[in-house]
């Protein structure tokens, strides 16, 4: 593929993919009206999509947000939903992994700076393009304020809230790991060095 440059990529149509057919988009097909769909893209930036993803899950009539990307952009969809769920808790998750099928289209490059300007190709000639088919993997995580089926392939509780005991112990240990060094140090000090223990005994 050296020789060519990809001109475009778009998902093939049909019903090879969307689990459940029809014409729902995604693989949620009883969504909330309400619903947000964050398409996740390759170039996306993260911060964008969750200071998007934030402010829609704060208004009471957002229930519940779509995160969904496919090849290369499975990994920050993964990234989005969990930072998600530790700014909001009380977040029930339902993963589904699928797979797209996306057509690209090559174009043959020119083989090299021509001294005039090529001519046009004949309009009955075919122009010189590659048209490839690939199946590639498509991740969609769900993110409810309300309670879904727990029976349902994919689903993930709500993570617990942490609890004030971690955040108490963290000074406690400082505090311990701060005691021995400060007795150390005042036994450094009550040892006299080696000249001041010889020009006491000579004394």
């Amino acid at each position: 593929m050296e020789n060519f440059r990809k001109v475009r990529s778009e998902e093939a149509p049909a019903g090879s993919g969307a689990e459940g057919g029809g014409a729902a988009p995604g693989p949620f097909a009883d969504l909330a009206p309400g619903a947000v769909h964050m398409r996740v893209k390759e170039g996306s930036k993260i911060r964008n999509l969750l200071a998007f993803a934030t402010a829609s899950m704060a208004q009471p009539a957002t229930r519940a947000i779509v995160f969904s990307g496919c090849g290369r952009a499975t990994t920050k969809t993964v990234t989005c939903a969990e930072i998600l769920k530790r700014r909001q808790a009380g977040l029930h998750q339902v993963t589904r992994l699928r797979y797209r099928s996306v057509r690209e289209v090559w174009q043959s490059l020119p083989p090299g700076p021509a001294p005039s300007p090529a001519p046009a190709p004949a309009p009955g000639e075919p122009a010189a393009s590659l048209s490839v088919l690939k199946n590639v993997p498509s991740l969609a995580i769900l993110l409810s304020k309300d309670a879904l089926d727990p029976r349902q392939p994919g689903y993930q509780p709500p993570n617990p809230d942490p609890g004030p005991s971690a955040a108490s112990t963290a000074p406690t240990s400082k505090r311990s790991l701060g005691d021995p060094a400060a007795g150390e140090g005042a036994a450094k000090r009550s040892h006299p060095g080696p000249g001041e223990g010889g020009a006491g005994r000579t004394a």
